[in-house]
């Protein structure tokens, strides 16, 4: 592979998840030396996978959106993402089961969806495609807004950011924004459910986030075989091909400073000299460990505390003896009171009757479990640690309670045919280096979104940069894959290194 020649630059991530292992591709076809280094035994970080009996599970995220931004990332690398990882565009996109017995299949094709929403609510089906125009051209209008950086309040002088405001509706929720086209409340949930990617509600995510089911009917929903967790492996490999290190299980202790500005990271087992430090481990949890908190300004550790984190998720692994074709590859199982489930959720608590989502990949992957076998993926949002739930007491009965919703979900037990299983909890997440277990880190209200999010050119000391769903633009792979553009680009101009062989896309020529 060409690689671009080495410029004696030292770059050190932390963190082998999605973002630090863009970035590092990217730094080092920039011309840096490149080292990374990983707490765990395997890369991927929340979007690892689990191996085990034979079965595959992705950790964490399972679906996969928008790969336009880790096209250009591969491309960057001289490398072809679509041989590297192969996917399949799942059709349907999911399928939404309601507790009392309706269903809504989510295809692309816009007829089969006006006639999935006709099945709900016949005059809803008239506002299907005024959604999609308004959507896309919100989309266009904030596509550029989510790939630049907001390193201060001039950000806001962009003509792009300038058009986009009065599409931005700050007095209005994801839900509110819906009824402009839809009446019926499911239907709208059909619409707004999305937000759970962001670890929300539909009725407190800011409007923006309507977008986020136009990004899935426009550019597909994927499937990479072999899971998700097929991408961080992709790029481990890239990265060797490239020469650079990725150092697994081991933590780094503490960052090294010489004034303000950031010299290296030390572990166990030495000290990394670098130019620039890269943080792409959770954002709050990190800086607590790593930055001295008589070094940050913004982000004191008083100011972490009091900021809102996302929900945490409960989770079960199952590998089952059997095939489940009648059940599709994504499946989401409503609640029927949905607005009580949300607000157990934002109280802190484990919701008594959970809404559930479940992966059911083996349908069309077998390469996830043995030959008549599947692999199960089930998650329940629930809240994070701040309200001080007691996981371990808990755990046993909320999985018994969890198994018999999917069992009156899905019309049947599914408890007879597990093989092996796996389950955490939000006390497994925190034990894994997640602030308050909060899967999907910082909140994304209003308040904590652009130039108020951690910046990716970290603004309470010198020479750290921050990628991951801790940063702008935020959590979701397509965003994170973004903000690994952005925070290489930033260090690349910084450090000397060769900035053009970043994508352009990735920075907006703006105020920085």
């Amino acid at each position: 592979m060409r690689t671009r020649p080495r410029s004696g630059r030292r770059v050190v991530v932390i963190g082998a998840g999605p973002g630090g292992l863009a970035t590092a591709m990217l730094a080092r076809a920039a011309g840096a030396e490149v080292t990374v280094i990983e707490r765990g035994d395997r890369v991927g970080g929340r979007t690892a996978g689990i191996e085990q009996d034979g079965y595959v599970f992705d950790t964490g995220p399972t679906f996969f959106l928008y790969p336009e931004i880790l096209r250009e990332i591969f491309a960057a690398c001289g490398r072809d993402l679509d041989i590297e990882v192969p996917m399949v565009r799942l059709d349907p996109m999911y399928r939404l089961l309601f507790e009392d017995g309706r269903r809504f299949d989510a295809s692309a094709d816009m007829e089969r969806l006006k006639a999935e929403v006709a099945r709900i609510d016949p005059a809803d089906a008239a506002g299907v495609e005024p959604y999609f125009a308004d959507n896309l051209r919100k989309f266009e209008a904030f596509r550029p807004i989510l790939q630049k950086p907001f390193q201060n309040l001039g950000a806001f002088a962009d003509p792009a950011m300038l058009k986009s405001l009065p599409m931005l509706r700050p007095w209005a929720t994801v839900d509110s924004d819906l009824s402009r086209w839809f009446k019926n409340p499911l239907v709208r949930l059909a619409f707004s459910f999305q937000s759970k990617y962001l670890g929300m509600s539909p009725f407190k995510c800011p409007s923006l986030f309507t977008i986020l089911a136009h990004i899935e009917y426009a550019h597909g929903v994927w499937h990479p075989i072999g899971g998700c967790n097929a991408i961080p492996r992709a790029m481990a490999r890239v990265l060797a091909d490239m020469g650079v290190e990725v150092r697994l299980s081991e933590a780094v202790e503490d960052m090294q400073f010489e004034g303000r500005r950031a010299t290296g990271v030390r572990t166990a087992q030495g000290t990394y000299p670098a130019d620039a430090v890269v943080v792409n481990a959770d954002f709050a949890h990190a800086m607590k460990r790593l930055v001295p908190n008589r070094l940050r300004r913004r982000w004191t550790d008083e100011r972490i505390d009091g900021k809102s984190f996302s929900c945490s998720t409960f989770m079960l692994y199952l590998g089952l003896d059997t095939t489940l074709p009648g059940l599709a590859h994504h499946t989401i199982c409503l609640s029927r009171e949905y607005d009580r489930n949300i607000r157990e959720i934002e109280e802190g608590k484990a919701p008594t009757d959970p809404s559930i989502y479940v992966q059911n990949a083996s349908v069309s992957d077998p390469t996830l479990a043995p030959p008549g076998h599947s692999a199960l993926y089930v998650l329940v949002p629930v809240g994070n640690l701040r309200a001080g739930v007691d996981w371990q007491a808990l755990a046993p009965s909320y999985r018994s309670m969890v198994l018999d919703r999917l069992a009156m979900f899905l019309g049947h037990d599914i408890r007879p045919h597990i093989r092996t299983e796996r389950m955490l909890t939000p006390n497994d997440w925190e034990e894994m280096g997640i602030h308050l277990g909060a899967t999907f880190n910082l909140a994304h209200n209003l308040g904590q979104m652009l130039h108020r999010r951690p910046r990716n050119r970290f603004e309470d000391v010198d020479g750290v940069y921050l990628t991951g769903g801790g940063t702008h633009p935020g959590s979701g792979l397509p965003t994170i894959f973004e903000s690994a553009r952005i925070a290489t680009k930033l260090l690349a101009r910084d450090i000397g290194l060769d900035a053009s062989r970043v994508p352009e896309s990735a920075l907006a020529e703006a105020a920085e």
